[in-house]
């Protein structure tokens, strides 16, 4: 089976076997065995450790001979053995660490260990290549299982990312045929005034002045819905000519009514008057989503609603409720709430929601024109 192409990185190891060969080449010094070929032994074997990293089962055989000649040449083919282990099949793994082992047999018969018997030379030399081939199959898992964990999260990420957007683009063709109904109804009032007018052309000039003044407001306030509409809108929706009225600000009290009448305790603090036009029919969508969300969520639990701001200025929403039990958390998990994120977004405010202190929050604002 191949193992995953994971490679260390090449200047700690690097460090590390040359570092190994040092202190092996010094303690050979030290007892009087240094000789001429262990030195150029070792300095062979670390020159091959940059190519442990690019071809490491035959930069590791070749330090396997080094290993043969000298003990100084062992760190960088110790290392070899590791990087095999790591990056290559299991085959070549045993190969490289065989290699090894006889290595250190063949130079454990030539220039034994002083005060170690032989067999005890090759019983270390075994369980030593095991133990490396070992950790190099625990890191080579080991990064298996870190790298499938990120690729798991970026495609979990990927597929959020996309349902978000589905979501916002859902909520924003669901506004788009709400005011496309009612732009289509404007359109149709201004169509039933011309109609007078053209079949009346003789009326009074009174009569007429105020027919006029009712098709200039109309087409006005029709202007400013289809600049909403042309924002909004990807596609042509299609209705069915039958005048669904869009709730408002104003349609509240009845909201609130009729979620009391299923058992849900709400306290409205706060007075604001008439908001016109897209604040307003957004902030009935921020209160009901908050309302259907703490419903769902949070079942029995009151509900606090808080409005405030001024003409000019802003109008301010906060809705919060106390969590649910903890076998049913409130989360923001659903489509919902994003689309309600998008929704204030497009109509020039903001809104966030959280979990703070027992109890699920949810603030907005809105521009509120005069």
């Amino acid at each position: 089976m191949t193992r995953s192409a994971t490679y260390a990185r090449p200047g700690p190891l690097t460090a590390v076997a040359v570092v190994g060969a040092a202190v092996t080449a010094w303690g050979q010094y030290a007892s009087g065995d240094l000789r001429v070929y262990d030195v150029l032994a070792g300095l062979l074997g670390c020159a091959l450790v940059p190519l442990v990293f690019h071809r490491p089962v035959t930069s590791t055989l070749v330090a396997a001979v080094l290993a043969v000649l000298s003990p100084v040449a062992t760190p960088p083919a110790v290392l070899g053995v590791l990087q095999v282990a790591r990056s290559r099949p299991w085959s070549h793994a045993v190969t490289v660490a065989v290699a090894g082992v006889l290595a250190h047999a063949l130079r454990g018969l030539w220039r034994p260990a002083d005060g170690l018997p032989y067999g005890w030379w090759l019983v270390l030399a075994v369980l030593a290549h095991v133990a490396v081939v070992g950790l190099g199959a625990l890191s080579a898992g080991r990064d298996a299982v870190l790298t499938a964990l990120t690729e798991r999260a970026l495609r979990a990420e990927a597929e959020q990312g996309r349902r978000i957007a589905e979501a916002g683009a859902a909520e924003r063709a669901s506004i788009a045929r709400e005011m496309h109904d009612v732009l289509a109804h404007r359109l149709s009032l201004l169509a039933t005034y011309a109609g007078a007018l053209e079949l009346r052309p003789h009326a009074p000039p009174e009569k007429l002045a105020q027919a006029a003044g009712v098709v200039r407001a109309g087409a006005h306030q029709a202007l400013v819905e289809l600049r909403e509409v042309i924002v909004l809108l990807h596609d042509d929706p299609v209705t069915d000519g039958t005048e669904r009225p869009v709730p408002e600000l104003t349609d509240l009290p009845g909201l609130v009514e009729r979620t009391r009448a299923v058992g849900t305790a709400v306290q409205v603090t706060g007075e604001v008057g008439g908001v016109p036009g897209m604040a307003g029919r957004t902030a009935y969508r921020v209160v009901q989503e908050a309302l259907t969300n703490a419903r769902k969520h949070a079942p029995g639990q009151p509900v606090r609603i808080a409005l405030g701001g001024e003409a000019g200025a802003r109008l301010e929403i906060a809705v919060s409720n106390p969590l649910g039990p903890a076998g049913n958390p409130q989360r923001a998990t659903g489509h919902g709430l994003v689309g309600l994120t998008e929704r204030v977004r497009l109509a020039g405010g903001q809104l966030d929601h959280r979990r703070s202190g027992g109890e699920f929050l949810l603030n907005a604002w809105l521009p509120w024109p005069r």
